[in-house]
This record gives C-alpha cells, sequence and structure tokens, in this order.
C-alpha cells in the first residue's frame, strides 16, 4: 500500500477509495463479533414487518468502512486521530459501496502533520449515506 506523506497532499486532493460489496453472511458474523443481533441486520421477515426494504447494514460496520479508508491513507507511518460519522441512508447487502473522501484542510501543530478530511459512503445511486469526517497524522518528509 502506498504511504502517503504530508507534503505530497493538498487541499482537494481526493482519498483512494475503498470499495465494499457488504452481504447478508457478513452482517451475521458482524453480528457476531459485534454482539449487536438487532434483527434487522439479519432477519428478512422481521426487517420487512418493520417497514424496511429488508435487512439493513449495521451503523457500526459502515463506520469501520470508513475507518478503512482513512487507516488505508493514513499508511503504515499514519495515524488515524479522529473519525466521526452519521447515518443519514440505510444500506442493503448487494449493493455496492464506495467509501470516499476529500482532504478539506491541512496544518503542522506542534510536531504533528494533520490532515482533515471530508468522507462518506456512496451508493450505487451515488447517494451519500453516511457522511463524516475525519483526521489523520501523516508522515513528513522533512522529519524522516
Amino acid at each position: 500500500m502506498k504511504q502517503f506523506y504530508y507534503e505530497d497532499i493538498e487541499v482537494g486532493s481526493e482519498i483512494p477509495p475503498v470499495e465494499k460489496d457488504p452481504t447478508t453472511q457478513q452482517l451475521v458474523k458482524y453480528a457476531g463479533a459485534s454482539g449487536d443481533f438487532y434483527q434487522i441486520h439479519y432477519d428478512k421477515d422481521f426487517a420487512l414487518a418493520n417497514k424496511l426494504p429488508g435487512v439493513i447494514l449495521h451503523g457500526a460496520l459502515k463506520n469501520g468502512f470508513l475507518g478503512q479508508l482513512m487507516t488505508n491513507f493514513a499508511g503504515e507511518h499514519g495515524w488515524l486521530q479522529k473519525l466521526s460519522v452519521q447515518y443519514r441512508g440505510m444500506d442493503v447487502p448487494g449493493v455496492k459501496l464506495i467509501a470516499r473522501g476529500k482532504v478539506t484542510k491541512k496544518y503542522a501543530q506542534s510536531d504533528r502533520h494533520l490532515v482533515e478530511c471530508e468522507i462518506w459512503l456512496e451508493n450505487a445511486k451515488g447517494e451519500k449515506t453516511t457522511p463524516g469526517s475525519a483526521t489523520v497524522i501523516l508522515p513528513s518528509r522533512n522529519s524522516r
């Protein structure tokens, strides 16, 4: 994976996207790992009875997808300092999601080189179902 450096990033730069193809099986596994067994995430009849389009992704799983976007961007020598998301739309298994982002600000604070980003999950219709923000600390070429 490519390591990004603070000096190489400009405001407006796009973050390399991460594609996800969530499945119902993944939701069941996530329920077991997270302890979130609410039936809307794995029981289609229960979800439909609750006026949902079918089973829906866990919000925390979508948060994890965006976390992966940012840790990929930070790379092996960077750090994810802050991640915040909002759940604005439901996503369902079997529909590809793309985690995207762009740099909104960069600055140095003490010996840290911070990059703030707007991030989101985008569904197949191009809708931003999970917008958020994140801050990463990137290594500097000047402090090696």
